[in-house]
């Protein structure tokens, strides 16, 4: 099976300390927790200190500043956010393989909600941090499933779609219950919109890319 672009993710630092490494991972989770709801320029380092119990100081001697954190963040997210891209089996059954991709992603926005506002966050100030992934390693693997698309198009055993476009509608369409979490769970009952979203999304793609 031929391999999607992309690198191995890098192995962790065994150098830390399992002090360091606990305190490190308690920064990282507060910053979660704060970018996520106030954005890199509403976040500060006290903010986050608060978050994760530990003092202003402490942070520092982990981290260079509040854009060190929010770089770190954003590079782990970027590995786990193009995972079920990558994953999509050259080989496979073509609606299979890209119906399994659209579940994936919206049980990525019910299992990582913070992950995709920060993300969000990031694209809509205009990618300052993130600029470099995305030309590095976003660019050559949408490059890789569209051609990918329009192969199984080409070969009849999808119905014709412009494959960027068939992508951008699956990341708009699951990532929406994520980054709108609040105005969903105004509109809906929480219970239910997973379940509900899955159910409508299978019959909208479906009937979408079934030749």
């Amino acid at each position: 099976m031929r391999q999607a672009p992309g690198d191995a993710p890098p192995e962790e630092d065994t150098t830390m300390s399992r002090i360091q490494l606990r305190n490190r991972g308690l920064i990282l989770e507060a910053a979660l927790e704060v970018f996520s709801k106030q954005g890199f320029r509403g976040a500060t380092l006290d903010q986050i200190a608060v978050e994760a119990g530990l003092s202003k100081p402490n942070i520092l001697y982990y981290f260079d500043g509040k854009e060190d954190i929010h770089v770190t963040l954003l590079d782990q997210l970027m590995d786990r956010w193009l995972a079920p891209l990558r994953e999509i089996d050259p080989d496979g059954e073509p609606l299979e393989e890209l119906m399994c991709y659209v579940h994936r992603k919206l049980e990525m926005s019910q299992e990582f909600p913070r992950e995709s506002r920060l993300f969000a966050n990031e694209i809509l100030q205009g990618a300052p941090r993130i600029g470099p992934h995305l030309e590095r390693d976003l660019q050559p693997l949408v490059d890789w499933a569209s051609a990918l698309i329009q192969r199984w198009v080409d070969a009849g055993a999808l119905a014709p779609v412009d494959p960027r476009h068939l992508i951008f509608s699956i990341w708009a369409t699951t990532q929406h219950y994520a980054d709108f979490e609040t105005q969903v769970g105004v509109l809906m009952d929480s219970a239910q919109v997973h379940s509900g979203a899955k159910a409508h999304l299978d019959v909208l793609f479906r009937r979408l890319l079934t030749p």
